[in-house]
């Protein structure tokens, strides 16, 4: 067994501590992780405070993983020591089902392993995740990692990277398209700053004024304060493709009537409270309503290799482990510029 030390909370109202555990040792097709850095997404806040059903104590947060093999099983072939890694949303799943055949494994039709708060699929234990000095995970759903990387700013790639890519991809943006980007936070700077790199003309949709200087310092050509339906009045009709990241209920309308025929509006903030949208802006124009979730492990690859390539990073701010509880605060405030990241040495 690995001994590992980490973070975990034991309730829905208690506040992440020190937590000793032990992680298995690697199976055959295992691969070991010294993790270096791990990234804070809000949904780790969620499951930690058992906001989107129930969840199991004590729990390991973190998803967004970055580290060095130390240990590889006997049948792995992949991966050696010293090769530097990621960690995203998934740890497993059955493999066999016809969503996993296409590499989309996290609508597995049996049973995706989470990465926290997750049932294993062989010793039905509950997984632990991120904010911890190790992890062991199935080959398959380890991520290579190129050497020379700010890994601390590629941590967050394996979450909110990852979630925005997907759709740009599916999609098909390219060069000469107009994006728009609702919410600044981790999700939507990184929206940005793919979409730009894709070749889009990128606005950026926000409640906040003060967000403008940022979202054109990101990639953004513009910025539309969405406080005043007004201002919507002169983007109708312009966008291909809009993603929206705000996990608060807010009228969708506004955002269809600002799509081309046959524009798509992508969800991937989850609001407590169901949302509104009025049928007519989905009939008139053909628009499309859809959502989308984080990407299978294919595609999660394409995603790091393409920001390698772009030098295409999070912005972040990096802490140590005793700093966990202030930082889930300042998230949820939206007081992070714009991903926390814990250094795993602190833990």
């Amino acid at each position: 067994m690995i001994k590992t030390k980490g973070y975990a909370n034991h309730s829905a109202t208690a506040p992440l501590q020190p937590y000793s555990f032990e992680r298995r040792d690697p199976r055959p097709d295992d691969v070991a992780i010294e993790i270096a850095y791990s990234g804070i997404c809000h949904s780790d806040i969620h499951t930690a405070r058992s906001e989107w059903g129930p969840t199991i104590y004590p729990c390991v947060p973190g998803h967004e993983i970055v580290g060095k093999v130390i240990a590889v099983g006997k049948k792995v072939k992949r991966f050696k020591v010293g090769d530097t890694v990621g960690v995203g949303c998934m740890v497993d799943s059955c493999g066999k089902c016809p969503n996993c055949k296409i590499n989309e494994e996290q609508f597995c039709s049996d049973h995706t392993v989470f990465t926290y708060n997750s049932e294993e699929l062989k010793d039905k234990t509950n997984t632990l995740g991120g904010y911890a000095s190790h992890i062991v995970v199935k080959e398959k759903f380890v991520l290579k990692i190129k050497k020379g990387l700010p890994l601390e700013r590629i941590a967050p790639l394996l979450c909110a990277g990852i979630t925005t890519y997907s759709p740009l991809k599916r999609y098909g943006v390219k060069k000469g398209q107009k994006v728009g980007v609702v919410g600044l936070g981790g999700l939507g700077h990184m929206a940005v700053k793919l979409a730009k790199s894709m070749g889009a003309e990128v606005t950026v949709f926000s409640t906040s004024p003060s967000k403008k200087d940022d979202a054109k310092k990101l990639g953004a050509k513009n910025f539309i304060v969405t406080s005043d339906p007004a201002n919507f009045e002169a983007v109708a009709g312009k966008f291909d493709l809009i993603i929206d990241t705000v996990s608060a209920k807010h009228d969708f309308t506004p955002y269809l009537n600002s799509l081309r025929i046959d524009g798509t509006h992508c969800l991937l903030g989850v609001a407590p409270e169901p949302n509104q949208v009025h049928a007519f802006a989905l009939i008139f124009g053909r628009k499309r309503l859809t959502g989308s979730l984080i990407g299978g492990i294919k595609e999660t690859q394409q995603m790091l290799d393409f920001c390698a390539k772009k030098k295409v990073f999070a912005d972040i701010e990096l802490i140590p482990a005793s700093e966990i509880n202030a930082a889930y605060e300042r998230t949820i405030k939206g007081q992070v510029k714009y991903r926390f990241v814990i250094d795993a040495k602190t833990f």
